[in-house]
This record gives C-alpha cells, structure tokens and sequence, in this order.
C-alpha cells in the first residue's frame, strides 16, 4: 500500500473521492505515468474496474490521459488539483445560492411565507421560546433575530465569546451600523486579545468593560437569546441556548443590562 489508510480516508472525504479513485489516483502520483494495468496492481483495484475510475479521474480533472499505444495516465500537480477542487466547490455553492435566491422570488415562496404568518397570528406567546444544543445554531438564531433588529441590539458576554463574536458576527455587526441599529456590547476586557477585539468593532458598535457575568443577546427589547452555561465550563457542541419572545422579560433583563452599563 502506497498511502496509509488512514491518509486515504482524509483524502477522500478532502477531495470527494471513493475508495477505488483515491487508491488509483495515489499510485499514479507515485508512479508519475503508468498504464491501467500498472496502476491496479499498484493499488489493488480490480481490473475491471480500473478503466472506469481512471475515466472519472479524468472528468475530474484529477489525471491526464496520454495517446499512444498502450495508454497511459499522466499525474497531475496536487497544488493545480487543490485549485482546481476550489474553484468547482465555489461554483457549485455560488450555483446553489443563486437557486435559493430564486426560490425567493417565486409565488410558492409567497405562499409559505403567507402560512407563516397566518399561522403565528394564533400561537401563544407563551409558546414563542425555542432551545438550541449547540454553540453554532444558537449564533444562527441570534444572527436570524439581528436581521430583523429595528433600533437596538444589547450583547453580554465573557472575553472569550466577545471573540467568538468578532470573528461570527462583524459583518452583522457592519450591517447593523449600516440600517443605524444602536448595538451595545458589554464584556471583560482586561485580557490583551478582548481590547484588541473590542477596538475591532469600536467604530461599528459601542463596547464597555462591563462583566455581567452572563450571555445574552436582546434585540429590539422583545426578544432574548440566552446561554445557560458558562463558555469555559462546556463546549461549544455542548453549549446551548434559548430563545424568548417576551417583551416582559427583555424589557427585565435591559433594565439589568443598561444599569450596570451606564456605572461604568
């Protein structure tokens, strides 16, 4: 065997390979140029399969096929590969955005959106609360409320989450500035990297050393998403939040929020 297992496994979830193409494609990188026949000794692929994986190889972009008698198959470059493996992933994600975009515009679209709000007209509010298991979908539910914000958005969080929220949410952050929604963020900043992080979305954001020693997100005073754990107890696939639309507790929770605010 040529390459580990182990190795042929990340090149094949890397490159989006089976098992017989990888197995092919590294000899051939090993070999240089080679036969069919050369090649699935080399990497125990049968015979009869060998043909059609160097012809997926090939549509790929992954090898090159010399004329001549016999054939043979000529390596291509890794790098000219990596470039090229980039290239088809943001052409076929920039293909699919554009379908979606699509979607939008079209009168089905029109009608879910008309059953979405035909439908919350009759749910308690009671009933508007939603939990999340992890990190990540908690951020896409805070990013989805932001979205919407209409005149002030309140962040608390810890030192290592005004990180995490430089780095996931200044575009948003941008846009906010941008439709002139007030956005206050209030967290530690006594390490080197939460100032250097704070003066990162100064100019977009107004941000204070304030330890509320919480997490939470408040948008428009009616909707708040909160994380029940500290971020240095739990990781991030363990994290989780919840969502609230609840104008009472938003409104309780600001009110925390902007006293110790404005001591500082």
């Amino acid at each position: 065997m040529i390459v580990r297992e182990e190795s042929l496994k990340k090149l094949r979830s890397a490159f989006t390979l089976n098992i017989y193409e990888v197995k092919i494609w590294t000899a051939l990188l090993s070999k240089g140029v080679a036969t069919a026949g050369e090649l699935s000794d080399m990497s125990n692929v049968p015979r009869s399969r060998s043909y059609d994986v160097l012809e997926s190889l090939e549509k790929k972009g992954f090898i090159i096929m010399k004329l001549g008698r016999p054939i043979k198959y000529l390596a291509v470059e890794p790098a000219e590969i990596l470039k090229r493996v980039k290239k088809a992933i943001r052409e076929k994600s920039e293909e699919e955005v554009q379908a979606i975009d699509k979607v939008q515009h079209t009168d089905v679209f029109g009608e879910l959106s008309l059953l979405y709000k035909q439908g919350i007209e009759h749910v308690d509010a009671a009933n508007i609360a939603g939990s999340f298991r992890t990190r990540s979908s908690t951020y896409d539910h805070m990013l989805s409320l932001m979205a919407n914000a209409k005149g002030e958005v309140l962040i608390a969080t810890t030192a290592e989450g005004l990180l995490r929220k430089v780095e996931h949410m200044k575009s948003m952050l941008k846009k906010l500035h941008g439709n002139n929604v007030e956005v206050r963020v209030a967290a530690p900043l006594k390490s080197e990297k939460a100032k250097d992080a704070g003066k990162e979305i100064a100019e977009i954001a107004k941000v204070k050393d304030v330890d509320l020693e919480a997490r939470f997100v408040i948008v428009d005073g009616k909707d708040i998403v909160f994380m029940v754990n500290h971020d240095k107890d739990v990781h991030e696939t363990a994290d989780a939040g919840i969502w609230v639309n609840s104008p009472f507790f938003s409104s309780a929770m600001r009110t925390l929020f902007m006293s110790a605010w404005n001591k500082k």
